[in-house]
This record gives C-alpha cells, structure tokens and sequence, in this order.
C-alpha cells in the first residue's frame, strides 16, 4: 500500500508544475503579442541633424546612448543608402567623411513610404534610437533606430 504521505506530495508537485505551466504560458503570450504604439503618433522627445547627431556619437557614445536611448527622435537628413531586408526597409544617413551612419527600420504600415525613399532625397525620419555602437573591424559608429516613420 502507498503511503498516504506521498500522495500529498505528489498532488502539491503536479498543482505547483501546473500553476508554473499556466503562469510560464501566460508570460509568453503576453510577450508574443505585445504591440507598439504607432510611432507616428508619439511625441518626439528630441529633434536633431543627421551629420551632428552621428558627431555627438562619434565624440562620446556611451553618454550619447544614455541620453538617446529608447527615446523617440526626428532626425533630418539626406538618404544615402535604401536596403531591403526580410521584412522591413532600412534607409541609413551616412558621415561621408567618416563612414559612420544612422540606420531606420520601419513599421510595417510605413514601410511603402519608405521604399519609395531613394538616395539623395532629403527626409525627417522619426523613429525610436536603440543604440550607437562603434564597430572595431569597420572603424566606424552607427545609431540604429526602430519603428521609424517619414514625417517629411
């Protein structure tokens, strides 16, 4: 005969695995559909020139990713270089005199607008900045931005 004892801990272990289980899916699910507001409605928490704002992370990215990070920014400057990806459009605004560059992933709902984008058109991008990294084998810095937007 089985021992009464056991029982019991065999119940709380299947109850705790099954409250882990629902908790574990819950997460996921919240996470798997979790959306962002549409950046075009957001407000802009800095205003800046292409050329400067890679010059102000070129002198000192780190303070410059502390202050720009995760922030929403609109950025003016000429498109140097339209790359397609898997499912998005990067435009980049580039440094011609140091090769370093800003480069704009857009939300899908703006993505025609941006592939209508061509080199040498002068834009307003606002998107969020994710950070500036300076890159050892190219010698270069670039500030990526996510769910960008055209404004002008």
């Amino acid at each position: 005969m089985k021992n009464p004892r056991n029982k019991k801990i065999l119940k709380w272990l299947l109850i705790t695995a099954g409250t882990l289980l629902f908790i574990g899916a819950a997460v996921y699910f919240y996470f798997a559909t979790l959306t962002h507001d549409d950046t075009a409605k957001l407000k802009v928490d800095y205003s800046v020139e292409a050329i400067p704002f890679i010059k102000e992370f070129e002198k000192d990215h780190q303070a410059s990713n502390k202050k720009y990070a995760e922030k929403i920014i609109s950025v003016k400057g000429i498109v140097t270089a339209t790359e397609p990806a898997d499912t998005t459009m990067n435009i980049k605004m580039t440094d011609t005199t140091t090769g370093s560059y800003l480069i704009f992933a857009f939300q899908d709902q703006h993505m025609a607008k941006a592939k209508k984008l061509k080199p040498g058109d002068n834009v307003v991008i606002k998107g969020s900045c994710s950070d500036g990294i300076y890159s050892d084998i190219l010698g270069i810095y670039f500030v990526s931005f996510k769910r960008s937007t055209i404004e002008k």
